[in-house]
């Protein structure tokens, strides 16, 4: 894993970690011409779209291994076991047929149950409550840790390209964040294309973290100390929240922590260029992206789409963004930390190399997303030890 984050190269060269100097930003990444701001869509009727079918480019495992010499063998296995359970290219089906077929998380489980081990991580408590929206009301799947109430509390958007997968996908890294980080978890069940496209995700990603904030009580939480985060389509919508946060004048989050997030549709420079260095990776790749947004129909110049392109990035709240090697969102994500850094913010990225996008869930059975998820908690930490004035949590 090579770190890019500047406060804690200590730490990380103490545990057996590189550490290189951030690059500079890549200027024509940061902004659209004429500058963009971010815009609630009121209500956020729901439209119909169509989803772009392009030629499989998943490869065979035998492909990865030639091509990818420096793939993490526990990675590797789990690949090997997703392959094992689906042999049904996703950008070959309508949506409804790709949200059943196996993930990640479902290869991870089946490694586990040959071990005869444990599927889920133990948490003190899980229930599920009503988040109330403008747009109708939503699931939130809630993680309580161990201890006293009130905890500090985490806001969390899962992955799937804003059209598949769902809370059981991630419940993996849910659990983790909130018992390393001490934290209550609220993962939201946002609403997916292509019955509801762009921007009715962004716009329940504001909503509901709205809602979490003025009702943190509701949740077992301080309100003082409430974060967001989330994994690839859901590190799109921490961002989203961040900015429509700050320009809409809501509550802002304390941290934001951006797992392999999308960061533009309209990728240029290193964004352009890991897509094509890994076209063909698992199990995200250049086919599936295309795939994705096809039916998610976003306006690609709008920050709400692609926060990588609006305006102003100064002002927000501290970021983490972890990023995976064997992933074509490598480029992106490591733009947006530069163009943070370049406005001024409080930002690490970390690189962790020889995984692919996904691995932050895969504690289970791969050590480095047990280092991805250990990092973002001592970030998170770092912010919930440290209230909204200023002065220190008790």
């Amino acid at each position: 894993m090579v770190s890019f984050n500047d406060r804690a190269i200590d730490s990380i060269a103490a545990a057996g970690r590189a550490a290189v100097t951030r690059r500079g930003l890549l200027g024509t990444s940061a902004k659209v011409a004429g500058g963009g701001t971010l815009a609630l869509s009121g209500l956020g009727s729901a439209r119909t779209g169509g989803g772009v079918f392009a030629q499989d480019a998943t490869p065979v495992v035998g492909d990865l291994q030639g091509a990818l010499a420096g793939l993490d063998p526990q990675m590797q296995q789990v690949l090997e076991k997703l392959q094992d359970l689906n042999k049904i290219p996703t950008v070959t089906q309508t949506p409804f047929n790709a949200r059943q077929l196996p993930s990640p998380a479902d290869a991870v489980a089946a490694l586990l149950a040959e071990r005869g081990e444990a599927a889920q991580e133990a948490v003190a408590g899980v229930e599920h409550q009503l988040i109330t929206t403008p747009n109708g009301d939503l699931i939130g799947r809630v993680y309580t840790p161990d201890g006293q109430a009130p905890f500090p509390v985490l806001v969390y958007f899962h992955g799937g390209g804003f059209v598949i997968a769902n809370l059981n996908t991630y419940d993996a890294s849910c659990r983790a964040l909130a018992n390393a980080a001490g934290c209550v978890v609220v993962s939201v069940a946002y609403r997916q294309a292509p019955e509801n496209p762009f921007p009715a995700a962004a716009d329940d990603a504001y909503f509901s973290f709205q809602y979490v904030a003025e009702n943190a009580s509701l949740f077992g939480g301080d309100p003082d100390r409430v974060a967001v985060a989330g994994e690839s389509a859901g590190g799109n919508l921490v961002a989203v929240v961040s900015l429509l946060a700050r320009d809409q004048g809501g509550i802002e989050p304390i941290h934001q922590v951006l797992v392999y997030p999308i960061t533009t549709y309209q990728p240029e420079g290193e964004g352009a260029e890991t897509i094509q260095e890994y076209a063909t990776a698992q199990p995200l790749n250049a086919a599936l992206l295309d795939w994705f947004e096809g039916f998610y129909a976003p306006d690609p110049a709008s920050p709400s789409a692609s926060p990588l392109l609006a305006a102003d990035l100064s002002g927000l709240p501290p970021a983490t963004i972890i990023a995976a090697e064997i992933d074509p969102l490598q480029g992106q994500g490591r733009q947006y930390a530069d163009a943070l850094e370049a406005a001024g913010n409080d930002v690490t990225y970390t690189l962790y190399e020889g995984v692919t996008h996904e691995f932050f869930g895969t504690g289970a059975v791969v050590d480095q997303a047990n280092d991805a998820v250990a990092e973002t908690a001592d970030r998170l930490r770092e912010s919930f030890d440290v209230r909204g004035d200023g002065t220190p949590t008790a």
